[in-house]
């Protein structure tokens, strides 16, 4: 036990590195498979892990609700051929973020007994799949083709093999994801020698003594994965296993923290859940991962967890034998030991029941001067409340007579009050419509000679007008001769102007009437989105090459257009498209168009 913990720390210690990259890693994360379809973290734990001969469904939904389609499914069937060997095959889907990977797999796992206690196993996973662009979320106009995203079609066909050593409980295993692959397509290797996928781990099993569970288990676990163009994943985590129900916890420096398990129905019938969410700070503002699993155990129900507990079961038929006899001898001493026992507990327990009865005649008389006292404290309190309510209800009509002589005096001293209030308000009243009546008089007598003075100042401006009129009427008709040239004019130039406008044949061109928050004008579009990512990526590109990107969201189909710059004339427009913008920005830009009311 000391060995394991002494390897545990040296290699937990040799695995301190920290992750600073945010974006999706291309492995399968397959890290929380503990029990069944385990063999894809390691191609070995088909022959114990993966409760062989079973099929089983893996599914994981990372950074997102479990209402959409799953970013990984794994299907896998598993069967050992012996007692020494096994065999699997799988379909799975797998979406990396850049590609959507579909295919199938075989697997293949023998183990090798070096000592009684020391096992070795080495097996290899061969995944045969289609490999294709993981683009059906980018809205792309077949004219702007993205730049560096040309659609990929490709077969691959990759190894991954794996080795586990095992001394009793403890195992020490290694494996790769792809350390041997090759693209039909290109006809050579798919990943270069530096983006290979290494994993390995160390766990203990703890046999745990629970009386309907022989084959219960505890196995804490730590690993490492290197991940071709960012910081190694460090992980540990923890199972409790029993045969109807597991628990797991565990911790992935990149992923962050998780949790989950699942139950076995029927001795067949398995059921998991699991939750992963992020704990850094570049991985807080991701949505929880959500992983399931269903599994279904083909073979004989009592052989299900049989591989479990071989070890246990195995014994030395020499120590058996030598066992037997001291158990004999241990029990010949302990019948003669009990004899002599046996005597001496007669006598404590006759001494025992003595002192009991002593003990029960005394409680009961203490419980019965116990009940005196306390009848009669009871009948004094009782007593005492009685006179203590008898004074509060003579208190209570003397409270009460008080309050209904106060209320009488205050009712009749309002009384008062509101007639004196009343009487006051009334004269004011009076004094206030006299007051009103002379303000009516005094502004009727201002209506009046308001009236007769606005008709005095219009007959003076109505003849300061006919006098105006007569010394304008020729200005006014060299006015209207100079309008009308200006306006014909104006029309030559607007017909010119609509000639200009008109987009060319082949020109790539939109127009709509009005566009919400935006002006009229010439908008030099570089590309449209469907979905916010992609568009936040094309965005940032832009901004890093030294330009100054601008975008509107359309009401109508939602997709973000991407511009350069808003110009006033058409002219003005093409001459920006056809010079590449001045040259800073050389892929292909079109025209977009918002006439305004």
């Amino acid at each position: 036990m000391s060995k394991f913990w002494i390897f545990f720390f040296i290699f937990s210690t040799a695995l301190v590195v920290r992750s600073q990259e945010v974006s999706l890693p291309v492995d399968f994360r397959q890290h929380n498979l503990v029990e069944y379809n385990s063999s894809l973290f390691n191609p070995t734990f088909s022959l114990d892990y993966n409760y062989p001969q079973s099929i089983a469904l893996w599914t994981r939904w990372q950074w997102q609700s479990v209402d959409v389609d799953p970013t990984t499914l794994f299907l896998n069937y598993s069967r050992k051929l012996n007692d020494v060997s096994s065999i699997g095959a799988a379909f799975f889907q797998q979406n990396t973020g850049l590609f959507f990977n579909t295919g199938g797999a075989v697997n293949y796992a023998r183990t090798f007994d070096l000592s009684p206690k020391i096992k070795l196993a080495v097996g290899a996973n061969v995944f045969g799949f289609k490999q294709e662009l993981a683009d059906e979320r980018f809205q792309a106009d077949p004219q702007l083709p993205f730049p560096d995203l040309a659609p990929s079609n490709d077969f691959i066909l990759q190894l991954a093999p794996g080795v586990r050593l095992s001394v009793d409980n403890f195992s020490f295993s290694l494996s790769s994801e792809n350390l041997f692959d090759y693209n039909f397509k290109d006809k050579g290797q798919n990943t270069a020698s530096s983006d290979k996928i290494f994993l390995g781990m160390a766990s203990y099993d703890f046999p745990v003594g629970m009386k309907m569970d022989s084959t219960a288990f505890f196995r804490p676990r730590i690993y490492l994965r290197t991940v071709p163009g960012m910081s190694n994943q460090i992980g540990m985590g923890a199972l409790f296993s029993t045969s109807k129900y597991w628990t797991q916890l565990g911790y992935n420096n990149f992923y962050g923290a998780s949790f989950g398990g699942g139950g076995t129905f029927f001795k067949r019938a398995s059921l998991g859940v699991l939750m992963e969410f992020g704990t850094s700070s570049t991985m807080r503002d991701k949505d929880p991962s959500f992983e399931i699993v269903l599994g279904y155990f083909l073979g004989k129900p009592e052989a299900r967890r049989t591989q479990l507990r071989l070890e246990e079961i195995e014994e030395n038929p020499l120590e058996e034998v030598v066992g037997n006899e001291k158990i004999k001898e241990e029990l010949e001493k302990a019948e003669a030991l009990a004899n002599e026992k046996e005597d001496v507990e007669r006598a404590e327990e006759k001494q025992r029941k003595k002192e009991a009865k002593e003990l029960a005649a005394q409680e009961k008389k203490m419980r019965k001067d116990s009940l005196a006292v306390a009848k009669k404290r009871e009948e004094a309190l009782a007593v005492e409340q009685k006179e203590d309510k008898k004074q509060k209800d003579i208190v209570a009509v003397q409270a009460e007579k008080e309050a209904q002589e106060r209320a009488k005096k205050e009712a009749l001293a309002l009384a008062k009050e509101q007639a004196e209030e009343q009487k006051v308000a009334q004269e004011r009243a009076l004094e206030a419509k006299k007051a009103e009546a002379i303000k009516v008089a005094e502004l009727e007598k201002q209506r009046l000679d308001s009236i007769a003075k606005a008709k005095e100042n219009e007959a003076l401006a109505e003849a300061q007008r006919i006098a105006q009129i007569k010394q304008d009427s020729v200005a006014n008709l060299a006015r209207l001769a100079a309008e009308e040239l200006a306006k014909k004019e104006q029309v030559q130039v607007a017909e010119k102007q609509d000639e200009a406008e008109k987009p060319k044949a082949g020109e790539k061109y939109e127009e709509v009437k009005t566009e919400d928050g935006l002006k009229p004008g010439y908008y030099l579009i570089t590309n449209v989105f469907g979905t916010k990512k992609y568009f936040e990526a094309f965005m940032a590109d832009l901004e890093k090459r030294g330009l100054e990107p601008k975008s509107f969201l359309r009401s109508k189909n939602k997709f973000h257009y991407v511009f350069l710059e808003r110009y006033q004339t058409m002219g003005e427009a093409r001459e920006a498209r056809d010079s590449n913008y001045g040259g800073r920005y050389k892929e292909k830009t079109w025209i977009f168009r918002v006439k305004g009311e």
